[in-house]
């Protein structure tokens, strides 16, 4: 099983919130992420989106740590402090993600984790695409599954399954999405 840090960047868009999500609640991903990145997730969510409350993204994070047990690191800022990446305010991730033992920092912003950075911890940054498609080449159920509930949760309004493909897509699951399409199509 991979041990993943969720970059505050994957966090953002809820539908990409929620297929990391379903994949750890699958339970063929360890998803973690600490304190600082909810916190940045929901700083930038909350200055970009008027149509959102505190409150609203308070009981998402809520929700989000009660779904994944485990996923909260801490006891990291003692490491972040040595630590060197090209953006000195994405040194609390690595550090989260050296502390948790993890394999793979999902991120969108795969140049602010450069592997001589990261190969020394045994660490990874991956975009979100090639995350995602690894776990279709491993098991392609676990992902239809973890699909399924996504689409299944989405009630108002309802989401075809063609709809939230879209919508992934638009989320930068580009090649994931187009891998998925055939397998998820009559659901």
């Amino acid at each position: 099983m991979v041990t993943a840090v969720l970059d505050a960047c994957v966090l953002y868009p809820a539908p990409l919130r929620d297929v990391l999500l379903n994949l750890a609640c699958s339970g063929i991903l360890r998803a973690r992420w600490s304190d600082e990145i909810h916190d940045e997730w929901i700083r930038n969510l909350l200055q970009n989106r008027s149509d959102l409350t505190a409150a609203q993204l308070r009981r998402t994070r809520e929700l989000m740590n009660k779904a994944v047990p485990d996923c909260l690191v801490g006891g990291y800022h003692g490491i972040a402090k040595s630590l060197i990446l090209p953006d000195p305010d994405d040194t609390h991730v690595l550090a989260a993600a050296i502390c948790c033992r993890a394999q793979v920092i999902v991120t969108f912003n795969v140049k602010d984790f450069p592997r001589e950075s990261l190969a020394p911890y045994g660490i990874e940054a991956q975009h979100p695409d090639q995350f995602v498609r690894h776990f279709i080449a491993l098991d392609a159920s676990a992902i239809c599954g973890a699909f399924e509930r996504q689409r299944d949760s989405l009630k108002i309004p309802p989401q075809s399954a063609e709809r939230l493909l879209d919508t992934l897509d638009r989320q930068g699951l580009v090649i994931s999405v187009s891998e998925l399409r055939p397998l998820v199509g009559g659901l």
